[in-house]
């Protein structure tokens, strides 16, 4: 019995809630069999579900379509997590602490103080690949 992906993105929890998940496809976020998908389209056993969330690009094989939220033990019987050890690893990536220092007292920061502040964030989040697709 196929199940919208959406429902099955949700049911198996990888995503908090059934509207952040048809959000996440909306968004070209999710992807069965390579594809991106809109948050009607149905999974069936053995598709092959990816998606972002963060930096992170999780891949899961569909094991069988289920439509309700399941609990967390239970979850390995609808999905195998076959996501790459490259993407994994991308969670345990030290993440650099940028503290910007300003003098007591001189108030909030000028507008060209703000775009430098702004950029300055910018290119570190590009470097280390923090950017949001």
């Amino acid at each position: 019995m196929p199940v919208r992906i959406d429902k099955w993105l949700w049911a198996v929890r990888a995503y908090r809630t059934r509207s952040d998940a048809a959000d996440a496809c909306r968004n070209e976020r999710v992807r069965i069999n390579g594809a991106y998908t809109k948050p009607s389209r149905e999974v069936n056993t053995g598709d092959e579900v990816s998606f972002r969330k963060g930096i992170v690009t999780y891949t899961y094989r569909v094991l069988e379509p289920v439509a309700n939220r399941q609990p967390a033990k239970n979850v390995h019987l609808y999905a195998e997590n076959i996501t790459p050890q490259e993407e994994m690893d991308k969670l345990n990536v030290p993440r650099e602490t940028v503290f910007i220092s300003r003098d007591r007292g001189t108030g909030r920061p000028t507008k060209k103080e703000r775009r430098d502040i702004d950029d300055l964030m910018q290119d570190i989040s590009y470097l280390a690949g923090w950017e949001d697709d």
